[in-house]
């Protein structure tokens, strides 16, 4: 089965410390860089996400600004 366009599917191993490495591929779909903090949003019954690294930039501003 081929994916739809902009569909992406990877495995991840999890090593003994819990620790995941990101695929090469899907580090430069995303432009994920050394160093960069991830975000890891999770649901029991849907299982854990990872939102596209400046998604919520815009929402942190909102958050941020106005009243001091």
């Amino acid at each position: 089965m081929k994916a739809p366009k902009g569909k992406y599917a990877w495995t991840a191993t999890v090593g003994e410390k819990g620790q995941i490495v990101i695929p090469k591929q899907a580090r430069e779909v995303f432009h994920i860089e050394p160093g960069d903090t991830i975000l890891l949003l999770g649901d029991e019954k849907r299982g854990i996400a990872i939102p596209p690294k400046g998604a919520f930039a815009h929402l942190m501003e909102e958050a941020f600004e106005g009243g001091e």
